[in-house]
């Protein structure tokens, strides 16, 4: 006589929240300003605008865009003004800031987007493997999120997972 094999993860009520689900799809790009300072650390107005009507925005179409500089130079704030007023029609989101920052930042924006009734007093697992660049940050904020509502928040997959909230 065989014994059928139940799969009691897919029966109960466990809700398994992907953060790869809310990964925002579109190329990224990082603007260095360094390329147009003068010997890498001064900022002349004239010429930076030259170089930026000179520059091919296009490539940045429908992607977003972390602006910074990896020199010591210190740059106004008008800079990066002018920089994503170039952008503004063209790329999906500008920061000023890392590409780490501008992961940080979608993945914000995304998840504070959680449609939260689906997970109400159903315990919840937010699963910890992911094949594309999650911060850490975005495990903290959907963890917050989901625990206003959940029964509970689990850590990891089903198999093993580590308890962080239980009402």
């Amino acid at each position: 006589m065989e014994k059928e094999i139940v799969n009691r993860v897919a029966k109960s009520k466990l809700i398994t929240l992907d953060l790869e689900d809310f990964y925002p799809k579109g190329d990224r790009f990082v603007i260095d300003l360094s390329q147009w300072l003068e010997q890498g650390l001064v900022l002349r107005e004239t010429p930076f605008r030259n170089a930026l009507k000179a520059h091919d925005w296009e490539t940045y179409r429908d992607g977003f865009v972390a602006i910074n500089c990896h020199s010591e130079a210190i740059i106004p704030a008008w800079a990066y003004m002018l920089v994503s007023s170039y952008l503004t029609e063209i790329a999906k989101t500008t920061i000023v800031g890392s590409l780490e920052n501008l992961e940080t930042m979608l993945f914000k924006d995304s998840l504070s987007a959680l449609d939260l009734e689906a997970l109400k007093d159903r315990p919840v697992i937010i699963k910890g493997c992911s094949s594309l660049p999650v911060p850490p940050s975005a495990y903290i904020w959907a963890s917050q999120r989901v625990q206003t509502v959940a029964k509970s928040v689990m850590y990891g997959e089903a198999c093993s997972s580590v308890p962080i909230f239980k009402k």
